[in-house]
């Protein structure tokens, strides 16, 4: 399963991921990038009054393969 993970910046400049799971596959960067903007700009997510998701930085596709030993 391949999953997106959005990277942005915290308020404090700390390195956050917010990972989204059953995604389409082929979303282009547009799309991607006008979520990660509603997200950034809807200051809804915070911690102890600093905000989590504050500057966008990057997403990318993540696929974890697994193989069973026994």
């Amino acid at each position: 399963m391949k999953r997106l993970q959005l990277r942005f910046k915290t308020a404090e400049g700390k390195a956050k991921s917010f990972v989204l799971n059953y995604v389409k596959a082929d979303l282009d960067d547009n799309t991607v990038k006008e979520a990660m903007e509603k997200i950034s700009t809807s200051k809804i997510f915070e911690k102890d009054t600093v905000g989590l998701f504050e500057t966008i930085v990057g997403a990318k596709y993540v696929e974890r393969i697994e193989t069973k030993v026994f």
